[in-house]
């Protein structure tokens, strides 16, 4: 019996990335996401020390269980992803009636 899928918002730092196959590729570096509005755009994830992460977007994660994420995407498939980029800093943006 598998476990059963939680929420994204459970997800955690540390969290094991496997392949679609189940082979380990990494862990959850960061989750993400507007939880405001419940939109899941995807994980970061550390596969080595002194490594980049790398970017999964949410449309690549096949299932999330506790303490697991399983990709859609093979083992060589991640291994092809790009670098995970931090966001800009973001700017204050104002009402248009307060320049």
């Amino acid at each position: 019996m598998s476990p059963d899928p939680v929420s994204w918002f459970l997800v955690e730092h540390g969290w094991r990335v496997v392949a679609a196959d189940g082979s380990p590729v990494g862990t959850v570096e960061e989750v993400t996401g507007d939880t405001g509005q419940d939109i899941f755009n995807g994980i970061s994830v550390s596969y080595g020390l002194l490594k980049r992460s790398k970017y999964v977007p949410a449309e690549q994660v096949a299932e999330i269980t506790e303490g697991r994420i399983r990709l859609a995407l093979s083992h060589e498939a991640f291994e092809r992803l790009g670098f995970h980029e931090e966001a800009p800093t973001s700017a204050e943006i104002l009402p248009p009636d307060r320049d």
